[in-house]
């Protein structure tokens, strides 16, 4: 059997109360272990762009779901601490041999994250179950990449940026960040937004399907996308209770506004390179 057929036909015994932790057999665990190196290896993924539109890879999700299931909580070491976990860390000794570094002192990759070549990733960073992280990006510090997020190649997220996880239901797609974007310093990106090639998204920018962008390149207001080669900032606009007596002055609510990219604007990776120069 295919991976793919192994971790299906585990969901449904799982699902029919067939098996739980208590009950996995070596079998079980030897297919979920395979689906955590295949995660980190590249080989397989949460989401897949598909027509042009991100799609969720539901067998991959239930694959994460299912490591969670099918495992019991065990005391762990990281760093001198004893720690709580179903997973273990991931094993980095595969980095360097691919020009990917990760700083000390909590740069934490858990296992079934796939880092790329070339990357860094600065501490305190956490990479969960799932991401994938593509060549040449750089995780800042005090950034989160949330489970199943998929973040493309050259992209640069700025320090105490969040990308949020997705895991149920299984067919909704998780966050996406395309490549060469670059997400300023403290911006969140969140349920399952979609976030398009080659944008510049300033500091402190919320993400979000709830929150809408103001394209003004095709004079659209949109949800849970910003379109490829945009510069987005935030913006307040007037809110639907805007002549609320409880609100003086008129209540306001966030908004994106994305513009075109100026031509003199330096694309991720040159700005990677001055980085590293």
């Amino acid at each position: 059997m295919s991976l793919e057929a192994d971790v299906r036909d585990l969901w449904h015994r799982h699902e029919d109360g067939d098996v739980d932790a208590a009950s996995a057999s070596a079998d079980d665990a030897d297919t979920l272990e395979a689906f955590l190196d295949a995660l980190e290896d590249g080989d397989i993924r949460a989401a897949e762009k598909r027509d042009g539109e991100w799609e969720a890879v539901e067998w991959v999700k239930r694959g994460v779901l299912l490591n969670f299931a099918l495992r019991e909580t065990e005391p762990r070491e990281y760093g001198g601490v004893t720690y709580h976990d179903v997973l273990p860390l991931r094993r980095t000794d595969d980095l360097a041999a691919r020009g990917t570094r990760n700083t000390p002192d909590g740069t934490v990759l858990r296992r079934g994250s796939h880092v790329g070549a070339d990357c860094i990733v600065m501490s305190p960073s956490f990479v969960n179950v799932g991401a994938r992280v593509g060549d040449g990006t750089l995780v800042d510090s005090c950034d989160t990449v949330g489970s199943c997020a998929q973040v493309g190649e050259n992209v640069k997220l700025g320090a105490n940026t969040l990308l949020g996880g997705v895991l149920e239901p299984v067919e909704d797609a998780p966050v996406v960040v395309e490549s060469g974007v670059s997400l300023g310093a403290g911006c969140r990106v969140t349920s399952g937004f979609v976030v398009g090639r080659d944008s510049v998204v300033a500091e402190n920018t919320l993400l979000t399907p709830r929150v809408p962008v103001y394209d003004l390149v095709s004079e659209e207001i949109l949800y849970g996308e910003l379109p490829p080669e945009r510069r987005a900032f935030t913006r307040f606009v007037e809110s639907s209770v805007g002549e609320h007596d409880l609100f003086d002055g008129g209540a306001y609510k966030p908004a994106v506004v994305a513009m075109d990219l100026e031509a003199e604007t330096l694309d991720a990776t040159q700005r990677e390179e001055v980085l590293r120069s």
